[in-house]
């Protein structure tokens, strides 16, 4: 039975376990050649923590028949991402797809936060999905207007802190936000070249989020919070099938599957001349009053 990714070339970040572990492992499954990105690092950060890592699934992958490569490069350095580019070409001779999964938490309260932690979660996930994608882009565009059909995909994480916010994780909260938007314009200036780009917000079982919540699996039960339950969406956006769904960001969670709708505008009030400040106040409450309500900030009581 021909797998849905049969041909397909797909790089996967911080692919050495948790979620990147099962989005590799589900595309190897269903034929695609894959990538495994993996740095090595703790989820913090630390290097040194997980060395090997890439190599594991990769051999995991090789095992079950499939086909992989390990990479060992850090996705937020420029000349990095152009060599993991390359080393898709260079063992597969093309690429179609990038999955933007690799990044670490440094949790604080923002009255906390330092410079240092804010910059390092900002470079790993904001600047990670730039530079891997960007060189990824730069090759999709070359072939484009060689005259080559281009049906390539760039596939992002956020999470449900980007997208309302979580208490404790503003650096984070604000990378994967950023993360949300940057998608939204990948998808409208890319689909010219045969480039689609989606995100998502996974809910599963990582190293980064057993520190902050109990997604433990009762006996038995169908396991939720399973990252192995994200990975079929992950193949089928990398897959030729999906040339039609751009710009979007998906949550999961189990076995559900749904997009989430983003800003959007609300109800509004027009005086048709100039507002004087004390008229706002009851203008913003009547407003705030009708629109729909907001999903709360995790964490927040």
């Amino acid at each position: 039975m021909t797998g849905l990714c049969e041909g397909r070339v797909v790089i996967v970040t911080g692919a050495g376990g948790g979620l990147g572990r099962a989005y590799a492992l589900e595309l190897a499954a269903q034929g695609a050649r894959v990538v495994v990105n993996d740095l090595g690092v703790g989820t913090h950060g630390e290097s040194g923590l997980s060395q090997g890592a890439a190599d594991k699934v990769v051999e995991e992958i090789r095992a079950a028949g499939g086909q992989a490569v390990a990479n060992t490069d850090d996705v937020a350095d420029w000349e990095a991402g152009a060599r993991i580019v390359q080393t898709a070409i260079d063992a597969f001779g093309d690429l179609h797809a990038v999955v933007n999964n690799a990044g670490f938490v440094r949790d604080r309260m923002f009255v906390s936060c330092t410079p240092e932690e804010w910059d390092a979660v900002l470079r790993v996930h904001l600047r990670g999905h730039f530079c891997t994608s960007r060189h990824a882009t730069d090759y999709w565009r070359a072939q484009q207007k060689a005259g080559k059909t281009i049906n390539a995909r760039i596939i992002n994480t956020t999470s449900g802190a980007g997208l309302q916010g979580s208490i404790g994780q503003s650096a984070y909260s604000a990378a994967k936000g950023g993360i949300a938007s940057l998608t939204l314009v990948q998808a409208a200036e890319l689909g010219r070249y045969g480039i689609t780009a989606n995100a998502l917000a996974p809910n599963a079982r990582t190293r980064m989020t057993a520190t902050a919540f109990d997604m433990t699996a009762d006996d038995g039960a169908f396991d939720v919070y399973a990252p192995e339950n994200m990975a079929p969406l992950v193949a089928w956006l990398c897959s030729a099938d999906s040339a039609d769904v751009t710009g979007q960001v998906f949550e999961l969670k189990g076995g559900k599957v749904f997009l989430s709708e983003g800003w959007s505008d609300s109800p509004a009030q027009d005086k048709g001349a100039r507002w004087e400040a004390d008229e706002l106040g009851a203008v913003v409450r009547g407003l705030v009053a009708m629109r729909a309500p907001a999903k709360p900030v995790y964490g927040a009581s």
